[in-house]
């Protein structure tokens, strides 16, 4: 839990199985964290994706990002999308953690880490991983424009938002 004086949950919900790691949390992403999860003496690759927040989105500034989830079904849809990308490519280990809440520019919003005994496979799975996520997770991200609303969106690619009436 996050101290008081921060004012941020930090809070973080897993689920893990051999060799998966899957986690949704509101608190800053560790990328050494991540690789040290699915680190193994029989791996000869480790591959990091790191998603992180750009500042621009067809052709408008992006202040942040802020993301939510449910989080019961998302874990579990990043567990099943886990469990079949290692089969599926021989891995080691694979670990995802996304970020929720407010996530500024710069700032990561999602670590895919795979390892494998090839690094092929490794760069294989951690793009199916991650495209497999972007399609299927239970999470939405509202995009905060400089100068104008906010946008909902599934999180995927290229795909516009709805403006978003605060009142």
């Amino acid at each position: 839990m996050a101290s008081p004086q921060d004012g941020l949950r930090q809070e973080t919900d897993e689920l893990t199985s051999p060799g998966c790691y899957v986690a949704l949390t509101h608190a800053h992403l560790d990328a050494q964290a991540i690789m040290d999860r699915v680190r193994s003496p029989a791996a000869g690759a480790i591959v990091l994706f790191a998603g992180t927040t750009r500042d621009n989105f067809a052709g408008k500034a992006v202040k942040e990002l802020q993301y939510t989830a449910y989080n019961k079904l998302a874990l579990r849809t990043m567990m099943e999308i886990a469990q079949a990308v290692r089969a599926k490519h021989g891995l080691e280990g694979i670990a995802m953690i996304h970020r929720l809440g407010v996530v500024p520019i710069a700032e990561e919003s999602i670590l895919i880490a795979v390892s494998s005994p090839h690094r092929q496979a490794a760069w294989r799975a951690g793009e199916e991983a991650l495209e497999d996520c972007k399609a299927r997770v239970e999470v939405w991200k509202r995009e905060e424009f400089e100068g104008d609303h906010g946008v909902w969106r599934a999180n995927r690619d290229g795909i516009m938002g709805q403006k978003v009436d605060d009142a």
